[in-house]
């Protein structure tokens, strides 16, 4: 019987989860979550991790033997009897501006109005610009997108920030007017990455397409979050790479209106365990700056390990 690889219905969890199922030989199952449904806000229904509740009570329940999850929507405290037993290969982990008549960032207009969910672009937005007005949304992809000029005043906005890498996946890259710089506007944690996850002692199905340096720079930008304590509300952004044997991390958290913002750096060699230690350094030095005090963290909890 083909591997069964559970998925959100999305039109983007689809054929993200399709580019899994294609590397293992696997077969698609179909799940919707109270996430997909439900047009309330992200916090009000408790993050992010609600996308990824029903894919892991499928999981645990037998359902399905696999679930693709995108890696930035997983809750960093460990899931009883669930592993992430594989990271295939990181897309592109860039932020992407959308707007109206090929605009940049700096083209758009006093007072523009720019669409997001996120508390991390919306701090890094009104850093940047602090004329904008920022408009929270929801929906798909193409559902943001379609608001951008959109013929009806209360609806249109003049740009939309997203993912570079969900727009490539539904080959909407057209789309983008502007990729920001990671070193200038660092992203959320595990951005661009897939996590696979399985039952405890079902990792051999999946292990062969795991990506090294992928769930390294994934990892240790996750653990940041599970360092601090922070949850989806705290704008918080990172960045990993490898390069040269070394495992390079950046971490950066803002006050909610950018105003403030307080950032960390570090390196070390690329071995087993330094995903978890570089997370450890950073995320310590960041509460040492001052980190609880311009973000909803709780720094007094004990560091969590890097990854569920």
């Amino acid at each position: 019987m083909a591997l069964r690889i559970g998925t959100r219905a999305s039109a983007l969890a689809m054929t993200q989860a399709g580019t899994v199922a294609d590397m293992l030989g696997a077969e698609l199952v179909p799940i919707v979550s109270e996430g997909d449904t439900s047009t309330a806000s992200l916090a009000s229904l408790g993050g992010t991790g609600v996308f990824a509740k029903a894919l892991r009570d499928a999981l645990s329940q037998g359902e399905v033997d696999a679930v693709v999850h995108s890696y930035k929507d997983l809750p960093t405290a460990p899931e009883p009897g669930l592993v992430i037993a594989a990271v295939p290969p990181r897309a592109d982990a860039r932020d992407a501006l959308c707007a109206r008549d090929g605009m940049t960032l700096d083209d758009l207009p006093d007072g523009a109005r720019v669409g997001t969910g996120s508390p991390r672009r919306r701090a890094q937005l009104s850093r940047h610009r602090p004329d904008l007005e920022l408009v929270d949304i929801r929906g798909n992809i193409d559902t943001r997108l379609g608001r951008v000029g959109h013929e009806d005043p209360e609806r249109t906005l003049d740009a939309v920030v997203l993912a570079a890498a969900g727009l490539a996946r539904i080959g909407r890259s057209d789309a983008a007017t502007e990729l920001f710089d990671l070193d200038r506007w660092p992203t959320a944690p595990a951005q661009g990455a897939l996590a696979v996850e399985v039952r405890e002692g079902d990792e051999h199905l999946v292990q062969r397409i795991d990506h090294h340096a992928s769930r390294a720079c994934a990892d240790a930008e996750r653990g940041v979050l599970a360092r601090l304590e922070a949850g989806c509300a705290a704008p918080i952004a990172a960045m990993a790479f490898v390069d040269d044997g070394l495992l390079f991390l950046t971490a950066r958290v803002y006050r909610a209106d950018g105003g403030e913002m307080i950032d960390s750096s570090r390196a070390m060699p690329l071995e087993p365990a330094a995903p978890t230690e570089l997370a450890t350094l950073v995320g310590i030095d960041l509460i040492e700056r001052g980190a609880a005090r311009i973000a909803p963290l709780d720094p007094s909890a004990p560091a969590g390990p890097a990854t569920p």
